[in-house]
């Protein structure tokens, strides 16, 4: 089954759906200039194709106007629950993730910045900093985005990113995952963008996981 199929299987809005296309497009491009260590390209294309599918609970109940899309939610929470993380894992499980996989998925998170940047995986680390570049409307730089993140969730108690100290530590790692990648890669930061990645993300869409 390829990657826009399962989008479908699960009713994943496009934008959603483009998020990780984009994600893994930027690991893609990275993969693609990348003279470190010998790392696992397969691992690191179908963790970043899958890892927002449990995203649909985090939507807001006001932006939702369709009533079939709210039943979808619904049908969601029924199933899985509604922690977007243990949804992740789930689907991801059900679609063949392998525990290598799983675990690149579970370490990917922000809120591991700093676990991410003092390990010397380098699956976990480009998996994190693609997700970190991607904003809703597309690539962008990694402070811009982290910033806007800061503002994002700064209402939202339980978010990492309520707290402004906290917020300010995971940037700093952040940023120093990006030094960590680009030393290994033979393009900037800069060269990823949303031009440079479109080829890949029309190929990505054939994707079989």
């Amino acid at each position: 089954m390829n990657i826009l199929e399962i989008y479908n299987k699960y009713h994943l809005p496009e934008n959603l759906q483009m998020h990780m296309l984009r994600v893994a497009a930027c690991a893609n491009l990275i993969l693609d200039n990348w003279k470190g260590k010998p790392i696992d390209r397969k691992a690191i294309t179908r963790v970043s194709l899958l890892h927002d599918m449990g995203n649909m609970v985090k939507i807001p109940e006001e932006e939702i106007q369709d009533q079939e899309f709210r039943k979808i939610r619904r049908k969601y929470y029924e199933i899985y629950g509604t922690n977007d993380h243990e949804i992740n894992m789930l689907i991801g499980k059900e679609e063949g993730l392998t525990d290598k996989e799983l675990e690149i998925l579970d370490g990917k998170r922000s809120r591991k910045n700093e676990q991410t940047a003092k390990s010397d995986n380098y699956e976990i680390k480009i998996c994190a900093y693609c997700d970190q570049r991607v904003a809703p409307d597309g690539v962008v730089s990694l402070k811009e985005r982290l910033e806007n993140a800061k503002k994002r969730y700064k209402d939202r108690p339980l978010s990492v990113w309520s707290n402004e100290e906290k917020a300010n530590q995971l940037i700093k790692w952040a940023l120093q995952i990006e030094e960590q990648i680009m030393k290994y890669c033979k393009r900037t930061p800069e060269d990823i963008n949303n031009q440079s990645i479109q080829a890949y993300i029309d190929r990505l869409k054939e994707y079989e996981i």
